[in-house]
C-alpha cells in the first residue's frame, strides 16, 4: 500500500488566500509524484482561485482543475471521487496545509491497522497576529470549545474514532457504501463516516499525522461559521435517519434550557428562576476556568476576558444555529428532498 496511487481531492471556492499554501504543502510531500494526482474541485470561484489553480495545473501535469457547477462541498467530493484514478482517496481542505509526510503516514496506518479511513491531528493556526484571531484558534482546540473531538483536542496514541478531519480512504469504501450525501451542504463527512462505521468500517486517528487549519479571524465571521455548523448539526435529520454524536447537540440543549427557563423566570416561577440562574452561573464558571487556563498557558491575562467572549460566540452561535435547524425541520417536515437550505 506504500506505493499505492493516491488521488488528493481539494474542494474549494473563493480561496485565493489559501489555495497556494495547500497545494505547496502537497508538492512538498515525500511521496512519489508519479504515484499521486491532485484534483482541485472549484465551486466556480469569483476571485483568483481558479486562476491560481490553473497556473499550478499548467506547471504540474498531475494537478487538475475540475469545475463544480453546483458549488457546494458534497458535489465537489463526489466529482473528485468519480474523476479519480487512485486506489486511495485523500480528502483535503483548501484552508489547510499538510506536513510533508502526511500521505506516507496515512498509507502506513491504513495498512498497519487495516483501517478504512485514516486521519490525524488538526492544529489550528490563527490567520493574523491579533488577540482575537489567536483566541478563536485557541477555542477550537480547547475541550470547552471542541468537546471530545480528538482530531481537534489531540491524542497521545493511535486510536479508532467516529470521524476524522478530511480523511484518507480506501477507494473500495465508496464502492461499498456509496458517495457523500449531496443534500448535506455541511456535515457530509460526519454522516459518511457514521455510515462507514455502521457498515463495519474502521476509522483511525493518529497523532503523528498533522495538518494545519486557518479558521476565521474576526468575531462576526466566527459567529456566522458556528451558526451554520450548528444548523447543519440538526438539519441533516431532514435527509438521513442517523443523528450525529451527542456532543453536537449540547449547544442546542444549552440554548433551549436557557431560553425556556428565562421565559418562566420572567413569569416568576421559582424553579425556573433557579434553573436560569444556575445555568448562567455554571456556564460562566466553566468558561472562566478554561479561559483562565489558556491565559496562564499563554502568559497573558488579556486572553482571559477575550476567551470568555469567544467561547460565548462559539457556543451561542452554534446553539442558535441548531435551534434554527429545529424550526426548519418542524416547518418543512422530515425527509423531503432538496439540495440546499442557505
Amino acid at each position: 500500500m506504500s506505493q499505492s496511487f493516491v488521488s488528493i481531492i481539494i474542494p474549494c471556492r473563493n480561496e485565493e488566500k489559501f489555495i497556494s499554501k495547500c497545494l505547496d504543502s502537497f508538492l512538498k510531500q515525500n511521496y512519489p509524484k508519479d504515484k499521486m494526482e491532485i484534483l482541485v474541485i472549484d465551486g466556480m470561484s469569483t476571485d483568483k482561485t481558479r486562476e491560481i489553480a490553473r497556473e499550478y495545473s499548467e506547471k504540474y501535469p498531475f494537478i487538475k482543475l475540475i469545475d463544480n457547477k453546483n458549488k457546494f462541498t458534497p458535489f465537489a467530493l463526489n466529482l473528485g471521487i468519480k474523476n479519480s484514478k487512485g486506489d486511495i482517496i485523500t480528502i483535503a481542505g483548501s484552508h489547510t496545509k499538510y506536513d510533508k509526510d502526511y500521505i506516507l503516514k496515512c498509507l502506513k496506518y491504513l495498512e498497519e491497522y487495516k483501517a478504512d479511513n485514516v486521519g490525524g491531528i488538526l492544529k489550528t493556526i490563527p490567520k493574523k497576529d491579533t488577540l482575537i484571531a489567536k483566541a478563536i484558534a485557541f477555542s477550537l482546540s480547547s475541550f470547552f470549545g471542541a468537546g471530545n473531538s480528538a482530531f481537534r483536542t489531540g491524542a497521545t496514541k493511535p486510536k479508532f474514532v467516529d470521524t476524522v478531519f478530511g480523511g484518507c480512504y480506501k477507494k473500495e469504501v465508496f464502492n461499498k457504501i456509496g458517495l457523500f450525501n449531496e443534500n448535506l451542504i455541511r456535515s457530509q463527512d460526519m454522516e459518511f463516516n457514521m455510515r462507514l462505521k455502521r457498515a463495519g468500517g474502521k476509522i483511525l486517528l493518529s497523532p503523528d499525522i498533522i495538518a494545519y487549519y486557518y479558521p476565521k479571524d474576526n468575531l462576526i465571521d466566527f459567529f456566522k461559521h458556528n451558526f451554520k455548523d450548528g444548523f447543519w448539526a440538526i438539519y441533516p435529520l431532514k435527509f438521513v435517519k442517523i443523528p450525529l454524536k451527542f456532543r453536537h447537540y449540547i449547544p442546542l440543549i444549552f440554548i433551549l434550557i436557557l431560553s425556556v427557563s428565562f421565559i418562566f423566570y420572567l413569569l416568576d416561577f421559582v424553579f425556573f428562576t433557579f434553573l436560569f440562574q444556575f445555568t448562567i452561573v455554571s456556564y460562566l464558571l466553566f468558561s472562566s476556568f478554561f479561559s483562565l487556563k489558556i491565559a496562564v498557558r499563554e502568559k497573558d491575562l488579556k486572553y482571559f476576558s477575550i476567551m470568555i467572549l469567544v467561547f460565548a460566540i462559539r457556543h451561542f452561535g452554534y446553539g442558535i444555529g441548531s435551534l434554527w435547524g429545529v424550526f426548519k425541520l418542524i416547518k418543512e417536515g422530515p425527509f423531503e428532498k432538496e439540495k440546499k437550505a442557505f
